[in-house]
C-alpha cells in the first residue's frame, strides 16, 4: 500500500542518489496533500446517529480516500 515507504528504506540502503531520494520524498509529499485534500472533501460537520454507533462507515470513508489516492498517484494527475 504505501510503497514510497519500502523506496525510501532501499534508497536509504542501497545509497540512491539524490535525485531518486528527491522523487521519493516527493511522492509522499504528493499523497499527503492528496489526503488532505479529500480529507477535507469528506469533512462532517459531526458524526451522525448510524456513525456513532459504528465506526465501519467511518472506516469505510477512510479506504475510499486511501484508494482514490493510490489511483491519483498511478496516474500522476495533480489534486483535484
Amino acid at each position: 500500500m504505501f510503497t514510497w515507504v519500502e523506496d525510501i528504506t532501499m534508497a536509504a540502503k542501497n545509497g540512491s542518489t539524490t535525485i531518486e531520494k528527491e522523487q521519493i520524498f516527493g511522492m509522499a509529499e504528493q499523497e499527503m496533500e492528496y489526503r488532505v485534500d479529500l480529507f477535507n472533501r469528506y469533512k462532517e460537520s459531526e458524526l451522525n446517529m448510524g456513525e456513532n454507533s459504528c465506526i465501519d462507515r467511518c472506516v469505510s470513508k477512510y479506504w475510499q480516500v486511501t484508494n482514490l489516492i493510490g489511483q491519483l498517484l498511478g496516474s500522476n494527475r495533480p489534486p483535484m
